[in-house]
Formats: C-alpha cells, sequence, structure tokens
C-alpha cells in the first residue's frame, strides 16, 4: 500500500487523498470513509494511583493514561469518536500501529464493521491478534460504531438492542491503596452522595491483615452498600482461598482478580470453593482468552474491557458467549463505552466508574439512585473536548477533509 504522508502546517502527518488504496468491499460504491484522524494524548492525573501491584514492587505508581483517539468521517459527513489506552506503557506503540494500518479503511463503506474489523487485524496479524495490535484497532473499531449509531440518529445502546435505559454503578477510583482509611471513607462517602450505587476496594496488600482492617471498617461504615475488592492479581493460590474464606463475612459483590489473569484452572478451583462470586477479564485481550475462563467456568462475573479486546466487534462475540453461559457481566474501566454495551446485554450488569476521563469530553453521564444512565445522544454521545486536544502529543490525518 503507497501511502505518502506529508506534514501540515500544524505540525500533523497527513496521507494525501492520492494514497487512498483500492476498495477491497464487493459493494456499489455509497457511503465512503474518507478521511481518518489518530491522536495521541497523555492524560495526566490529579495523583500518583497506587494498587496491589506497586505494593507487591511489581509496578510504579500510575501518573497518566496514554489515549488513543480515532476520528472517522464518512462521505455523509458524519463523524465517528472512538478510543483505546493504555496505562504505564505501550501507548506510543498502540499509535503507532494504528497509523500503520488505519490507512485500509480509506474508501470503504462504514457499515461493513465486521469486514473491515476482520481486515485490520489481519493487517497487523504478523504480530499477533492480541495485545498492542487489538488494542490499536480498538480505536478504529469503536469510532465505526459510533458512526453507525450516529447515522442512524440512535444512542449506541440502542442500535445494539438495549435491554435497560440505565445500569448499576459502583466507584473504584477512591478505593486505590495509596488513600488512607479516612479517605476512602470521605471518597466513597461523597461518591454515594453523588448517586453511585457501589464501591470497590483495592486489596492484596503483602500484609493480608491490613487488607481485611481495611474491609472490615469499610464494611462496618457502609452496612448496606454493595461492596467489591479488588487484589489485582497479586495473591497466589494459597492466599487467594485463605482471604477468600475470611472475606466472606462481608457479605461482598464479588473478588475480583485474585489470582493471575490467565490461570484459569485456579480461578474455576476458587470460585467453586468460595460462596463470594469471582470476577476477572479486564486484562485479557482477545476473545479467545476470555473463552477460557468461560470454558473453565473461571470466573461467576465476567470483565471484558473493549478498548483492550479490539473494541466492541469482538466485545460483543465475547458477551454473546457468557450470556449462553450465565455469566454476569461488569466491564473494566471506560465508562463512556461501556455503559453502552452493558444495557444491551441481557442479564443485569455492572458498570464501573472512573472520573479519569472527564476532562477529555464535552459532556458527562448522569448518575441516579445507584444506575448510569443511557444518554440519549446519537452513538456514544461524546466529543472530544479543548483540553483532549491541548494534551495531544502527536497526530496523523489520513485522507481528505
Amino acid at each position: 500500500m503507497d501511502q505518502r504522508l506529508r506534514s501540515s502546517a500544524e505540525g500533523v502527518a497527513v496521507v494525501t487523498p492520492a494514497a487512498v488504496p483500492e476498495r477491497t468491499g464487493a459493494n456499489e460504491p455509497g457511503e465512503r470513509i474518507e478521511w481518518i484522524g489518530l491522536s495521541s494524548v497523555r492524560l495526566p492525573l490529579a495523583q500518583a494511583i497506587s494498587d496491589a501491584k506497586v505494593f507487591t514492587g511489581r509496578q510504579r505508581p500510575m501518573t497518566e493514561v496514554m489515549m488513543l483517539f480515532a476520528q472517522i468521517r464518512s462521505s455523509s459527513g458524519l463523524e465517528g469518536v472512538g478510543f483505546s489506552y493504555s496505562k504505564r506503557a505501550g501507548g506510543p506503540a498502540q499509535y503507532a500501529h494504528a497509523r500503520e494500518v488505519a490507512g485500509g479503511l480509506l474508501g470503504e463503506d462504514p457499515s461493513d464493521i465486521g469486514r473491515l474489523y476482520d481486515a485490520l487485524l489481519w493487517a497487523g496479524a504478523s504480530v499477533g491478534r492480541s495485545g498492542i495490535a487489538t488494542q490499536a484497532i480498538a480505536a478504529l473499531d469503536v469510532a465505526l460504531w459510533d458512526l453507525k449509531a450516529k447515522r442512524a440518529t440512535l444512542p449506541l445502546a440502542k442500535l445494539l438492542g438495549s435491554y435497560r435505559n440505565s445500569v448499576r454503578t459502583y466507584n473504584t477510583s477512591g478505593g486505590f491503596l495509596h488513600s488512607s482509611l479516612a479517605e476512602v471513607q470521605e471518597n466513597a462517602a461523597r461518591s454515594l452522595g453523588e448517586g453511585i450505587g457501589g464501591i470497590k476496594l483495592k486489596v492484596g496488600l503483602p500484609d493480608t491483615h491490613e487488607d481485611l482492617r481495611r474491609v472490615r471498617a469499610i464494611r462496618e461504615y457502609l452496612p448496606d452498600t454493595p461492596l467489591m475488592v479488588d487484589a489485582n492479581q497479586q495473591w497466589d493460590r494459597t492466599t487467594a482461598l485463605r482471604m477468600g474464606r475470611a472475606l466472606e463475612e462481608f457479605s461482598l459483590t464479588w473478588i475480583e482478580e485474585p489470582l493471575d489473569a490467565y490461570d484459569a484452572e485456579g480461578h474455576a478451583a476458587l470460585a467453586a470453593a468460595l460462596d463470594t462470586p469471582i470476577a476477572t477479564g479486564e486484562m485479557l485481550s482477545s476473545v479467545a482468552e476470555h473463552r477460557a475462563l468461560i470454558d473453565a467456568r473461571a470466573c461467576d462475573i465476567l470483565q471484558p474491557d473493549a478498548p483492550r479486546v479490539g473494541g466492541i466487534t469482538p466485545f460483543l462475540r465475547l458477551a454473546t458467549l457468557a450470556d449462553v453461559s450465565a455469566l454476569d457481566l461488569a466491564p473494566h474501566f471506560a465508562m463512556e463505552i461501556h455503559l453502552h454495551l452493558a444495557a444491551a446485554y441481557p442479564r443485569e450488569p455492572w458498570v464501573e466508574h472512573f472520573e479519569w476521563l472527564d476532562p477529555l469530553f464535552n459532556e458527562r453521564l448522569e448518575i441516579r439512585d445507584g444506575r448510569m444512565l443511557v444518554p440519549d445522544r446519537p452513538g456514544l454521545g461524546i466529543t472530544l473536548s479543548d483540553q483532549a486536544r491541548a494534551w495531544t502529543v502527536e497526530a496523523t490525518e489520513l485522507g481528505g477533509r
């Protein structure tokens, strides 16, 4: 594919219209993708974030999130917006991969999302069909779905076939391990006052007694609130079983990532041994990896992440597998996307509330009575803010405006 890049006056790499590839679709000419914009955005966090992986020495505190945004404009004049993200490392690699393969969408019918997803996947298959490769094309896939819903003048949830207009929501950002117990209590009270329905605490400290002390204190502080804990993969099988048994008295909604994300056998044994539901899946980056969990009955609640598994197209595939296996659903992070996907899941799900991405968008999601409301705006219902543009560190345009 001969794509000729030039630099615009703003320092953005641009692909000239002459670089549009030959159409691969079988349909007659109709609406076509004319322009694609990619941007890498560095989102600084208000304070350094620490979970169990920091306290076990496996990662450093998180100070920023690297975002990959894709904007896709069709000949109708409508534009879809999608995003992916990376924490601590991988953001530049995601952007570079997306920049390499995105040109294959130019000239294509934006309605053919399944076919276009497969084309993007195989364009970079030599580096794999999971991990950074799928996370990079996720932003493009999400943008195509956003565009499709806008063309239908429907919220994405309605386009997919929603079961509900709101979804149970819980907050995670206030329960990290860098916060003192008093701060966690204050954060929880504020979240509940803003309409949040549940609170998740981080656990997985080297001192398991301190974990139990924090959970007990929060349960006593919030005796009737749905409460979840997340060990971020830091327990071994013996510790997970012992902690799971010790946590039973607190009537938790779930225990999240008690073991390594790829330990399907260990998760299955834990799920069978405990009354408290087991939740996992957020770190996996393909449908195949999730299917290994599902086939092993390794969890009660599946937690897929659309940007990590490759976008909405593969998310819908694994959601079908989860529903057929009678699993509950609680998608990880990216509430701006997952609210719509959770609303279209047959079983009553949860969606995770993080306010970290708020500065990137002009709109805010409404929360009321423990639930997050699906917006009535077409598509995802989000537009990029001026702040997102100010935090852009690299950008590329393909095609012509």
